[in-house]
């Protein structure tokens, strides 16, 4: 943990940060390596740097007649975070070179799609595994985690980093990176598509619509994925070096 707060220059951090856990994807024949862990995520959560988000008994803290008692929140205690994955390619030397630095890798906005529908085919699962990176109970007010699932097939693999939030009587928000890699033939390099949707909402919102209020109906993301409305989708394509 103090690693961690050295290197992020911040002592705000999530109740349990699972620092030594990661997934990692990596090509023998190109180099190209996704990685996915909790320090690149809280990284990403300092530089975005959200506002927090107002709960409901935020209200009375700000009229608390003894200002020692006031409560100010001056940063994302979500820990929201925009995090996608961590590319690098590793040189023949087996040495990490950063994405930056490497022009032939990159991600492409694509029209194409990943086949949901292909994916739930049934079909040998060779290797699964969840990852819980870090989780937040926001104080009893909610729930925040980030997470990544992964499963590989004889035909490819499937990874999902999900970022959950739920403020109780707040504010629902989903951000969803899907990644797949179909293997093809052995001659046709792997096609690797990257889909991140973005979904949030307010419990008000929400209740306008005719949905429940309640925080109680809210406690599977995968049941609330679909009520969410979009505030940002897109697919990109990765750029396989030669």
């Amino acid at each position: 943990m103090n690693q961690y707060e050295d290197k992020l220059q911040t002592t705000h951090l999530p109740e349990m940060v699972f620092g030594e856990s990661f997934v990692s994807i990596q090509n023998a024949q190109t180099g190209v390596k996704l990685h996915f862990n909790a320090l690149d995520a809280l990284k990403a959560w300092k530089q975005e740097a959200l506002p927090p988000v107002q709960v409901p008994a935020a209200a009375k803290w700000k009229f608390r007649s003894n200002p020692a008692d006031q409560v100010v929140l001056d940063y994302d205690y979500t820990f929201t975070t925009p995090y996608c994955g961590s590319d690098v390619v590793l040189n023949q030397d087996a040495t990490q070179t950063s994405l930056d630095e490497c022009s032939n890798l990159c991600w492409e906005d694509t029209d194409d799609r990943i086949d949901l529908v292909a994916l739930s085919a049934k079909e040998p699962i060779l290797f699964y595994d969840e990852v819980i990176l870090y989780e937040d109970e926001l104080a009893d007010s909610g729930i925040s985690f980030l997470t990544a699932r992964v499963r590989v097939m004889p035909t490819g693999w499937f990874l999902l980093l999900r970022f959950w939030l739920r403020v109780d009587g707040a504010l629902m928000r989903l951000r969803d990176t899907r990644l797949h890699c179909s293997f093809g033939s052995k001659e046709a390099k792997p096609v690797v598509l990257r889909e991140l949707c973005w979904r949030e909402a307010t419990f008000a919102a929400m209740s306008a619509e005719g949905y429940p209020s309640d925080s109680a109906a809210y406690a599977d993301p995968n049941l609330v994925a679909r009520k969410l409305p979009v505030v940002m989708q897109k697919t990109q394509k990765l750029k396989i070096p030669s």
